[in-house]
């Protein structure tokens, strides 16, 4: 009996260890109970262009083409929903980017991918699991939710994911992410652009690849020249206190 208390209590200890975070040897430790884990500010969706969901599990455990890779979430056609990464530790799916004065987003996000060919429309089951899965983030997490976004949104000249088919409009209806009020006011003669995408959040040293990358957010397609239809949503998307957006539903 004596043995199995001493190897349980070992294997306490060694739990323990474990569990702990790396200390600093240059350092003496004198702990403070005032901390709490790291927490992401921003959820990046993404589209897995892939054919199944077998197959993304199997990528997102192992690599792809550029190395290993993965995400927190993975959300099926079916709506099923897979946790492959805890919330608190850094996935590695948006890669080199930036999103208004976040540079290393793998740090500062929630990962999920979306089963989805590129090419495809996504599925109801799929999107409502998605706006639940967003719903929990949000709330458990506290995330903004507001900062949804998508990978093209960070990652301009290398990524169009989550696409031009991808329900955006939808996701505002619900609470997150941002859209533009149907009545907002054409933008002014002196409106700045790309200043206005500077606040939303883009990079735009990426000249033609970031108008694209807001107009397969915004308009649904893959245009690289900014029309007045664009100037008034940008203009929305930036009014001061939200007014220029779109109102989520009561729930």
């Amino acid at each position: 009996m004596k043995k199995l208390v001493a190897a349980a209590l070992c294997a306490a200890l060694l739990s323990a260890c474990a569990h702990q975070a790396p200390r600093n040897p240059m350092a003496t430790w004198v702990a403070s109970p005032n901390f709490d884990e790291r927490r992401p500010v921003v959820i990046v969706l993404h589209y897995t262009e892939q054919e199944s969901v077998e197959q993304s599990l199997h990528t997102l455990r192992t690599a792809n083409s550029g190395g290993p890779v993965s995400s927190h979430y993975l959300v099926g056609d079916d709506g099923g929903i897979y946790q492959l990464v805890a919330d608190a530790h850094r996935a590695w799916h948006a890669g080199g980017g930036r999103w208004g004065t976040i540079t290393d987003l793998n740090s500062a996000s929630i990962g999920i991918e979306i089963d989805n060919d590129g090419r495809e429309p996504f599925t109801e089951p799929q999107v409502e699991a998605l706006l639940r899965l967003l719903d929990d983030l949000a709330t458990r997490l506290r995330i903004p939710r507001s900062q949804v976004i998508g990978h093209s949104d960070l990652a301009p000249s290398r990524k169009i994911d989550p696409g031009a088919l991808f329900p955006w409009r939808r996701l505002a209806e619900a609470g997150f992410g941002i859209w533009p009020a149907d009545d907002a006011p054409p933008a002014p003669a002196d409106f700045d652009a790309m200043r206005a995408l500077e606040q939303v959040g883009y990079d735009t040293s990426h000249g033609d690849a970031t108008i694209r990358a807001f107009r397969l957010r915004f308009r649904g397609d893959a245009a690289t020249v900014l029309d007045d239809e664009d100037l008034r949503i940008l203009h929305a998307l930036t009014l001061p206190g939200g007014a220029g957006l779109l109102q989520p539903a009561p729930r």
